[in-house]
């Protein structure tokens, strides 16, 4: 969109100042998001989003669940004191109607306070991955007193179940009649898939609760200040309720994995234990307070649900003629499931050691 468009609509929103550009700012695949300047010195910069409704179907429910736990959030930090409060929750403005979006007719909107000097971080190395499983941790934490209930933003996100089910339409319908050349991968999913649906069991148990989590667990996805320390968790768009398996285990699923999860060299996957062991202590020591022992000790099999978890939904795509993840070439979702049960293999081999870990960080 051109610069006096974006422009339009950034002045729907409550901003102080006057805009004197509006520029792209990341390269998230998602949502398209804008740096929106000032021209004067003493006001703030702001940052544009348009949502991706095609993803995120209830912009209502969605912008609700952000609005409910940025302001839980901030009352926390005040309560303990925090300095530089603005710094270290994502602040969003409202528009001239009260809403925290605009709608043109065909885009959602949404704008934020953008946070100066801060930088994001992409290499994950063992102090990145602590000081990420301390963020994602105490952001948990901050939220385990929440009374306002949130919604799904995308309904069943992480229900293995529920992937698994999927998984078998699409064999039983072979749309793109590929289902005899993936009968090792099938079988293999087929013979941990009972066990990788244990948090559905325990949860309608009643031993196994659901939290507010994030969901979206990256080390891309929080702040660091010039001095390298954690400020502020952003792209909220998927905190909703969900089983704290949700970010333990998927920071893992890409954090811990040697190799990019499209990368075809297989025998070139590791499970880095020097990630998994930084980003366990760090999440330990920030959910000691409210972790049940029931969640405690299913940790390792988060570490491998995950990768698990991700290769069906890969291998279903490529069952369906590849209609939801973009691919770059024919076999490109068929390489992205074996590199996830590759992986998941590679973590099956370390499940007593990183259990061993667990219970000795208690």
């Amino acid at each position: 969109m051109k610069n006096e468009e974006l422009t339009e609509i950034v002045k729907r929103f409550r901003i102080e100042g006057t805009v004197a550009a509006v520029l792209p700012l990341g390269d998230g695949l998602i949502n398209d998001t804008y740096w929106v300047k000032t021209k004067e010195a003493d006001k703030s910069d702001y940052v544009l989003q348009r949502i991706n409704h095609c993803i995120f179907k209830d912009i209502d429910l969605l912008q609700h669940n952000i609005e409910i736990v940025t302001g839980h959030l901030r009352r926390k930090l005040l309560s303990e004191g925090a300095s530089d409060v603005d710094r270290r929750v994502l602040r969003f403005i409202p528009t001239f109607t009260g809403k925290t979006y605009h709608f043109d007719g065909e885009s959602y909107w949404r704008v934020s306070v953008y946070i100066t000097d801060t930088v994001t971080v992409n290499e994950v190395t063992p102090q990145s991955s602590y000081d990420c499983g301390r963020a994602f941790g105490r952001f948990q934490q901050h939220l385990t007193d929440l009374e306002e209930p949130l919604g799904e933003t995308i309904p069943d996100f992480h229900n293995m179940e529920l992937r698994l089910r999927q998984l078998r339409q699409a064999v039983a319908e072979d749309r793109a009649g590929r289902v005899k050349a993936v009968g090792e991968e099938l079988d293999l999913i087929e013979a941990h898939a009972d066990a990788m649906c244990t948090a559905e069991r325990l949860h309608r148990e009643g031993v196994l609760p659901k939290r507010i989590c994030h969901c979206d667990t990256k080390v891309n996805n929080m702040l660091f200040d010039k001095d390298g320390n954690v400020l502020c968790i952003i792209d909220l768009d998927t905190v909703m309720p969900a089983f704290v398996f949700s970010d333990y285990g998927d920071f893992l699923r890409t954090a811990a994995n040697s190799e990019p999860e499209d990368s075809p060299e297989l025998d070139r996957i590791t499970f880095r234990w020097d990630i998994f062991e930084a980003f366990t202590r760090g999440y330990l020591e920030s959910t000691a307070s409210f972790l049940t022992p029931v969640e405690r000790e299913h940790l390792p099999f988060a570490v491998a649900l995950f990768p698990m978890m991700q290769a069906v939904r890969f291998l279903t795509d490529y069952l369906n003629g590849d209609t939801y993840y973009k691919i770059l070439y024919p076999e490109h979702n068929l390489v992205r499931s074996r590199n996830q049960l590759r992986y998941f293999e590679q973590v099956e081999t370390r499940k007593g050691e990183m259990e061993r870990f667990v219970k000795g960080m208690a």
